[in-house]
């Protein structure tokens, strides 16, 4: 029997969607050589880690064994795989494989932390690999929403896992590769010892339709269109983004986009080759001198996010571009679930100003998923024919809905989630170990971790308000007038009709008057009664119990 064992553990990704990052490795336990696929991050919200600006995994057990990680490889371009490069490069220091789209928005995101863009490799296709270490990796074209994506055959001593990144089973997808079964059919031949596979759209009971359908759909709708027209999707759905494009420029449109992310996306699509006949556009200072009825704009912000071009055009104005009555908004894409609250209020912004706002509840066709449905995982578990599926890329809920229908056609699973090594290396896969795993918050320009109690305080104080509690002792162990307080976040006037400042001056004031020597003289006590009375006397006034800072000032003798 092998000493070796060849092991999955995923630190994000598996248990939720978004902030993707999954290791593999081979060797003797706790000695084995490692690679990790995917490095991403997952977007915050306002109700549970409201200042975030991103999530980012925790890799303190990766980066605590770094001297055996052999390098990174990114499945494709989307912020959840690839979107924590720049943050956590230097602490895992390994390089980076990707395939040349992936590679070029790869190397922006280092080049903002100073990384010369050498960290990153250019990866070949199937049948290219990298031998690294022990493994033989592979990048296996499969079509996406985004440019480039790829599969990967990881080839170890122990046998072949196929790491499915996100697919769509696309056969005519209008920019990047189709679809090819005959490919993944030969990848697969020789024995698939597991797949580990997304598992976003498990719940879809129809296949998946390919991105070619969308085109008709929205050509027809712009040229009805009167007034502006302006489209949003994700801006790394090149493929949507083009026929976006060459609807507008069919209805005789000129065609603008607003948006960083927008314009970094085309740039990068047409720098590497992967976008070709591309429509000329015009820049945002053309806008205001042309008739509406003869501009399209793109931009960014389909998900309502607060910053993006489409809130800002809600908001008012853009770039100094404004919307009217009569112009016609289309989200050319599917609301993730927790955005619906961003995506109505834009859309309801939109109804006030007059423009009629088309989405994918108007019975068009305007989007697709980048995601397989349950028909074509099952077609792709037919292809492959891996002896285990492990599913991957999912909410819990999904997961568990994979593995019961990988068991449903007869094949083991196993339901892997952030933190659980799975051992592969036998004939049925098994839970080696647990590791601790977590999220690290990018708060401003500063990672902390997501149980330092930063965030938490800061909900807190958002829920109950603040109160910042002052005194002065003198030498004498005295108080040296009264007391003064400040409130953040709470009502000015309760239920005595006074100031709820006035009302807690007056009750620490009176405290500080009655107490006791020993309480004066100990700041710990002293702090605690402070807090504690500021909190019940706000509590009798407003009916909230506020976060409480209480500084004591002592003069020195």
């Amino acid at each position: 029997m092998s000493s070796e064992r060849f092991i999955y553990l995923p630190l994000g990704g598996a248990g939720e969607i978004g902030m993707n990052a999954y290791v593999y490795g081979y060797g003797k336990p706790d000695e084995e050589r490692l690679i990790l696929v995917d490095l991403g991050v997952a977007f915050p919200d306002m109700d549970g880690t409201p200042g975030v600006d991103l999530i980012l995994p925790d890799i303190k057990w990766l980066e605590e064994r770094k001297n055996r990680l052999e390098a990174v490889f990114i499945t494709h371009a989307h912020e959840d795989h690839i979107g924590a490069v720049g943050h956590l490069y230097e602490r895992l220091g390994a390089p980076i494989y990707a395939r040349p789209f992936t590679a070029n928005l790869a190397r922006g995101k280092l080049a903002e932390y100073g990384i010369a863009e050498k960290a990153v490799r250019i990866a070949g296709t199937w049948p290219e690999t990298v031998k690294t270490g022990p493994f033989t990796v592979g990048f296996v074209p499969i079509s996406h929403s985004i440019p480039e994506s790829a599969g990967l055959a990881i080839d170890t001593p122990a046998g072949r896992v196929i790491h499915t990144g996100d697919f769509k089973l696309d056969e005519t997808p209008i920019v990047g590769e189709a679809f090819d079964p005959d490919l993944w059919a030969d990848v697969a031949k020789d024995g698939v010892k597991a797949m580990i596979c997304d598992s976003t759209n498990v719940f879809s009971p129809h296949a998946g339709r390919s991105e070619v359908s969308v085109g008709p759909e929205i050509i027809k709708m712009v040229a009805d269109a009167s007034g502006m027209v302006v489209a949003t999707t994700f801006a790394s759905n090149v493929a949507r983004v083009k026929t976006l494009a060459d609807a507008g420029v069919a209805a005789g449109r000129s065609i603008c986009l607003l948006g960083r992310a927008m314009r970094r996306m085309v740039e990068a699509s047409i720098e590497t080759g992967v976008l070709k006949d591309f429509p000329t556009v015009i820049p945002p200072e053309d806008v205001n001198s042309m008739p509406r009825e003869n501009v399209m704009l793109l931009v960014t912000g389909s998900q309502g996010e607060r910053r993006a071009a489409s809130a800002q055009l809600a908001n008012g104005k853009y770039m100094g571009i404004t919307l009217k009555e009569g112009d016609t908004f289309l989200f050319s894409s599917k609301t993730i679930p927790g955005n619906e609250k961003g995506v109505i209020r834009i859309i309801n912004m939109f109804s006030e100003k007059g423009v009629d706002v088309v989405d994918e509840n108007s019975g068009g066709h305007y989007h697709v998923s980048g995601h397989a449905n349950r028909p074509d995982l099952e077609r792709m578990q037919e292809i492959v024919n891996p002896q285990v599926v492990i599913p991957m890329h999912g909410e819990h809920r999904h997961l568990r809905e994979h593995v019961k229908l990988s068991q449903s056609k007869g094949r083991a699973s196993i339901l892997a989630v952030n933190g659980m090594m799975i051992d592969l290396s036998g004939n049925a896969p098994k839970v080696a170990e647990y590791i601790e795993t977590g999220r690290t918050y990018l708060d401003g320009s500063v990672q902390i971790g997501a149980l330092d109690g930063i965030v938490r305080d800061r909900i807190r104080m958002a829920l109950n308000g603040h109160v910042m509690v002052n005194v002065i002792i003198d030498e004498e162990d005295q108080p040296l007038g009264d007391a003064w307080v400040e409130i953040m976040g709470l009502a000015e006037t309760g239920r005595s009709r006074a100031p709820l400042q006035d009302v807690l001056e007056e009750d620490l004031s009176q405290f500080l008057g009655r107490a006791n020597a020993k309480t004066l003289r100990d700041d710990v006590r002293l702090e605690k009664e402070l807090r504690t009375l500021t909190r019940k006397s706000t509590q009798s006034e407003i009916g909230k119990k506020p976060e409480v800072t209480v500084v004591i000032s002592r003069l020195s003798a």
